[in-house]
């Protein structure tokens, strides 16, 4: 059975990857497993406090977007006809997260969305997108 990873949001490019994964899922009699990465850093500096309140912070951004974008993205899933093995929220780097997770839970394939980022930002930063198809151990799709 191939198990499909999913990346996530709220954009129109992820809509279409999630079409686009739940079509090759059902190809293949496979599963998708939709994810939303917020983006976190455990090496940022903060005071005792601030810690304390980002940790309550943390569980209500995984709740708000539990309900905003995965819920809506398995919705869509489940209309198409897939089979959905796992919808989940989690805080960290996108892309270290996502190839983690397609390790752990022998993922076959990555599918996201191509972001609309600006120029100076891909100069400067990348784009997921890329960063995916350099890192990961197994073939990355990139849906326009």
């Amino acid at each position: 059975m191939e198990l499909i990873l999913v990346g996530v949001d709220r954009s129109e490019a992820s809509s279409r990857a999630v079409r686009f994964a739940c079509s090759r899922a059902k190809q293949e009699e496979g599963q998708v497993f939709l994810v939303h990465v917020i983006p976190w850093s455990p090496y940022s500096f903060t005071t005792q406090d601030e810690a304390a309140r980002r940790s309550a912070a943390k569980q209500t951004e995984i709740d708000a977007a539990t309900e905003q974008i995965v819920k809506p993205m398995v919705e869509y899933a489940e209309e198409l006809g897939a089979t959905i093995h796992k919808a989940e929220v989690r805080h960290g780097d996108p892309v270290d997260l996502m190839i983690a997770l397609a390790d752990s839970y022998s993922v076959q394939e990555i599918v996201v969305g191509r972001t609309g980022d600006s120029r100076i930002r891909r100069a400067i930063f990348g784009s997921l997108p890329s960063h995916l198809t350099y890192m990961a151990s197994v073939p990355v799709t990139v849906v326009p």
